[in-house]
């Protein structure tokens, strides 16, 4: 069980210990593991997995998750989530309940293995959504400001992003064909949600072996602004400005673009992205 200790101001902690308690309770035998930074606790959950451990359990938001993935991704251990984060959308599509310890601890020990895709850019792995464009725009803005602590930080980034923002050219290349787009965004989506919750790939499936892929044209910030919140619900994919494409294989070119994947940083476009089918073995409904 690898556990994020900060996640939540430290309700991953708690949220472990009460977790790995129900699992030896199920009779399972739990060592309970942590990493001093990102980088250390990704070492420790691949040597987990070359160490035979019959799963690893991630406990503690989106972040934690993408720690974890990298190691299990394509190795067969199955991953079990105790979903101690603000976002949690990869453990709510699969159906296990955020900030409910015992009842994630339970799915684990219920041990029903399924396989579901994953998408893979270079040699890092993701599950849920890379977004690149205004939205990630929005992430890095953010990161790089140390004032203020939480959400506040990040409402303030869209406000000061939202001055500067514009149309970007994009250039797609969806499955062999190529796409040019002035767009606002392009999410590539193995699953549908991002940000806790918001249906930017509304279409999405962990189990088809394809990527879905939204483009927001260009379109003016008013419009924008009142297009945004839809993506709460999915219903901003039915805009005219809004295209939806399907791909194994997708690559995406802008200028002046980091992408990020389930909420993490992954590197300035270029990027080419492939869905790998069954790459994930999870625990879970």
């Amino acid at each position: 069980m690898l556990v994020n200790p900060t996640s939540g101001k430290g309700r991953g902690m708690r949220e472990g210990v009460v977790a790995a308690a129900r699992l030896r309770e199920h009779g399972f035998v739990v060592d309970e593991m942590a990493g001093a930074d990102a980088a250390s606790a990704e070492r420790v959950a691949h040597d987990a997995v070359a160490d035979g451990y019959d799963a690893v359990v991630a406990v503690g938001g989106d972040g934690m998750l993408g720690i974890v993935l990298q190691a299990v991704a394509g190795s067969g251990t199955p991953l079990g989530l105790v979903p101690a984060g603000s976002g949690n959308d990869f453990a709510r599509l699969l159906g296990v309940a955020p900030h409910q310890p015992a009842a994630a601890a339970d799915v684990v020990a219920r041990w029903q293995p399924r396989s579901v895709d994953a998408a893979r850019v270079g040699e890092r792995w993701y599950a849920g959504v890379l977004s690149s464009g205004f939205d990630s725009n929005v992430n890095e803005r953010a990161n790089a400001m140390t004032w203020p602590k939480g959400r506040s930080r990040y409402n303030l980034a869209i406000l000061a992003e939202l001055r500067v923002f514009h149309a970007l050219p994009f250039t797609l290349v969806l499955d062999g064909v190529v796409h040019n787009a002035e767009a606002m965004l392009v999410a590539v989506g193995n699953g549908s949600s991002y940000g806790g919750g918001m249906q930017v790939c509304p279409g999405a499936k962990f189990d088809d072996g394809l990527l879905e892929v939204t483009v927001l044209g260009r379109i003016s910030k008013p419009e924008f602004l009142r297009v945004f919140p839809k993506v709460y619900k999915g219903t901003h994919v039915h805009h005219p400005a809004v295209t939806v494409h399907a791909a194994r294989e997708v690559s995406l070119r802008a200028p002046g673009v980091v992408a990020y994947a389930d909420g993490e940083r992954v590197q300035p476009l270029p990027v080419d992205i492939v869905c790998v089918p069954g790459a994930l073995t999870v625990l879970a409904p």
